[in-house]
């Protein structure tokens, strides 16, 4: 198997169709693994992008926002054997320049995030378990909260409580680039357990 850098449209394209979310994320960067080294079938694919949220990037490394950038899609044909989506990852970490990665793993259709661990990523707890209040989606027809708030179509929106996910933060590049943007990361390390 061969893991590159690919095309993001052709990225976005194959986690529109095949991952989970069906909605295309902002891609800044796109490995896929395939079984030859150019226009073969593809068996898995993960892309990076800016956060859409300011805030997060903030919250992750408050002296260098601009430094963070979010695992946003992971797909892996499930014809594929176990732990290829920890070997698939941790290779494409090596090819991504220094950044701050932070990823989440989606507790609503059961995620907890082995993968993150068993790649070695750092645990951060869980979103919202400083929050006083909850937080709320507003879900139309099974779509998301901001299809729904850009269609105008809030008046008959459903009210969802949203469920926390498992935030996850590694760091690549270099040893040297490693350690400098670990240090610069705000969020914390925690045990895994106490949220599972």
């Amino acid at each position: 198997m061969h893991v590159m850098q690919i095309n993001k449209r052709i990225a976005s394209d194959v986690v529109l169709h095949n991952h989970y979310l069906r909605r295309r994320p902002p891609i800044s960067y796109a490995y896929g693994l395939s079984d030859v080294e150019l226009f073969g079938t593809m068996y898995g694919v993960i892309t990076f992008g800016v956060p859409a949220s300011h805030h997060l990037r903030m919250s992750a490394c408050k002296s260098c926002p601009d430094s963070v950038i979010e695992l946003n899609r992971m797909w892996l044909d499930d014809v594929m054997p176990r732990n290829t989506g920890t070997w698939f990852l941790s290779r494409v970490l090596r090819l991504l320049p220094p950044f701050i990665v932070v990823s989440y793993a989606d507790t609503a259709v059961g995620h907890v995030g082995y993968i993150y661990r068993a790649a070695n990523f750092r645990y951060a707890g869980v979103t919202d378990m400083d929050r006083k209040t909850p937080r709320f989606d507003y879900v139309t027809d099974g779509k998301h909260s901001r299809d729904t708030t850009r269609n105008g179509t809030m008046a008959i929106a459903d009210r969802v409580r949203r469920r926390p996910k498992h935030r996850y933060w590694t760091t690549t590049g270099d040893r040297r680039e490693k350690r400098r943007l670990a240090v610069a990361v705000t969020w914390p390390t925690m045990q895994h357990g106490k949220w599972d």
